[in-house]
């Protein structure tokens, strides 16, 4: 099918389907006329890619995780190789989870000090900012 047919097929643009074929995730053929040829398993295989993209995972880890993939959610073999690759990938959302968890804090922080101080201390946000001579 042409990489339209596959886009109306998937609810995915032709756009993301090229740059998924650009990073290694899905495959084509060429016709003679240079247009791609997408196999049937190809729609599998983008419900896979949507899904594992949705996970957090990047296309990095998914071309690495697709020859594990089964079905459309899809299922992950449990190879030592695949699961280190997903607990890699769960400690650096952790991380970031952590990160934004501090970045948040601070800022209540912050908007609490503001409202405790009161605005008759501050120029409105509309008018320059006198400084003391």
């Amino acid at each position: 099918m042409l990489i339209g047919e596959l886009s109306r097929r998937t609810g995915v643009n032709a756009h993301q389907l090229r740059y998924y074929e650009s990073q290694g995730l899905l495959e084509a053929d060429r016709g003679a006329n240079g247009y791609r040829d997408y196999a049937e398993a190809a729609i599998l295989r983008v419900q896979q890619i949507r899904h594992l993209l949705a996970a957090g995972l990047s296309s990095e880890d998914i071309a690495y995780l697709l020859p594990c993939a089964v079905g459309p959610a899809p299922e992950l073999a449990g190879c030592p190789e695949l699961l280190s690759a997903m607990r890699s990938r769960m400690a650096r959302l952790e991380e970031q989870l952590a990160k934004l968890a501090r970045s948040r804090d601070a800022l209540a922080d912050y908007i609490d000090a503001a409202e405790r101080t009161g605005a008759e201390h501050y120029p409105p946000f509309d008018e320059p900012a006198r400084v003391p001579a």
